[in-house]
């Protein structure tokens, strides 16, 4: 199924349909309310589940730091509070798509994660995909 629309999405085309009719007042409409969808996306804050979820992540680097690699499974059993395997690989690919964790198959179903050199070295600036706090929390500026 393809992926619906944003609403963002649909007033760009509405500007595109608007300058080619020569609607100038509707393309203005159209750039009004995605600058107040742009406002709201700026002004919106991480709810609970997201902040533990930042601070999950921040103890999952550490588990790894140092290590040559582990499973999901040997994380979970150093982080117990996570509670699932299923939490773990979620938050570990939240990880990969930043750049914090590599990710690497073994023997066809064995995945095996560790921390991207950059990261292990603490190289890391805010200007990195990663959330600020993460940032923050590998630099030791965070303490819980």
């Amino acid at each position: 199924m393809k992926n619906a629309k944003t609403q963002k999405e649909y007033f760009e085309e509405i500007i595109a349909l608007a300058k080619a009719n020569d609607r100038q007042d509707l393309a203005d409409f159209a750039q009004d309310r995605i600058n107040l969808l742009d406002k709201k996306a700026a002004n919106k804050k991480p709810n609970k589940v997201q902040q533990e979820n930042e601070k999950s992540k921040v103890k999952i680097v550490e588990v790894l730091a140092g290590t040559t690699g582990k499973t999901a499974t040997e994380i979970l059993k150093d982080i117990p509070e996570l509670v699932s395997n299923q939490k773990v690989s979620a938050l570990l690919k939240q990880l990969v798509e930043s750049g914090v964790v590599t990710k690497e198959v073994l023997k066809g179903k064995k995945t095996v994660f560790y921390l991207t050199p950059e990261v292990e070295d603490e190289d890391m600036t805010e200007d990195d995909d990663i959330e600020a706090d993460t940032v923050q929390a590998l630099n030791g500026e965070i303490t819980e």
